[in-house]
């Protein structure tokens, strides 16, 4: 006896391609992803502060649980000292980890807050 197997063809199709973004224009705030969840704020920036002046320096962490979300955020006094930040400790490792820094993208608006003027009822919802 053979295999009575069946061929299923899938109507999904795979996402595109993903499109880089452009790097950010050069600011003085710099985006750092790869960070160990052992990295402190003050590792982070004793890190940067060989390259230049920073002026502050954050780990981002989770809100419930604390720990590190793997990355954070470097500002510096100025341009030249970003572009040295980013040449001396983009691809480098940072606590065992390999760090990746860049120009920090400005962060997009919030979106407008929701016009609803049956909150908190919902007429669609039955009451008792």
């Amino acid at each position: 006896m053979g295999s009575g197997g069946c061929l299923s063809i899938s109507a999904f199709a795979p996402p595109p391609p993903a499109v880089p973004k452009p790097p950010a224009d050069p600011n003085t705030n710099l985006f750092v992803s790869g960070l160990s969840k052992r990295t402190t704020t003050e590792g982070l920036r004793e890190a940067f502060a060989k390259f230049g002046e920073v002026v502050h320096a954050r780990v981002v962490t989770d809100r419930v649980s604390g720990y590190s979300k793997g990355f954070g955020f470097v500002k510096y006094a100025t341009l030249e000292d970003a572009a040295e930040g980013i040449k001396g400790m983009d691809g480098k490792f940072l606590d065992g980890w390999v760090i990746f820094a860049e120009y920090a993208r400005p962060r997009p608006p919030p979106p407008p807050p929701q016009q609803n003027s049956d909150f908190p009822y919902n007429e669609s919802v039955s009451g008792y």
